[in-house]
């Protein structure tokens, strides 16, 4: 079975930073930033961990800046969601699971243009 190595976007960076900054007062930050490890850890067991983003569905955002021609979401507690795209590294045994983004629920919303009923 082929290594899964996990890379952060510079927007999941910031989210993590953000977190981390937080985590020593904040219970909800603390245990998202766990959340966010436990996950990581599944996705490199098993890099189809996430349920899968119909690609008509993903953002022009995603495919324009990270080329992200498949789309795997994970759900956080307090409704946020991790997104990441899986890629294989040229002439590499590596696979890449390049985490784009970490949303909160109403960002999550947005992002998909997803409306209030």
């Amino acid at each position: 079975m082929k290594p899964v190595k996990i890379v952060f976007s510079d927007e999941s960076k910031k989210i993590l930073k953000y977190l981390l900054s937080k985590s020593k007062h904040s219970k909800a930050e603390k245990m998202m930033l766990k959340a966010i490890g436990r996950k990581t850890k599944l996705i490199q067991i098993d890099k189809n961990y996430g349920k899968p983003i119909a690609k008509r569905l993903i953002p022009k955002e995603y495919l324009s800046k990270h080329n992200a021609n498949n789309l795997f979401r994970v759900e956080l507690p307090c409704f946020w969601r991790m997104l990441y795209t899986i890629r294989a590294e040229d002439n590499t045994i590596e696979i890449i699971a390049f985490v784009i983004d970490i949303l909160n629920h109403k960002d999550y919303n947005k992002k998909f243009d997803y409306k209030k009923e």
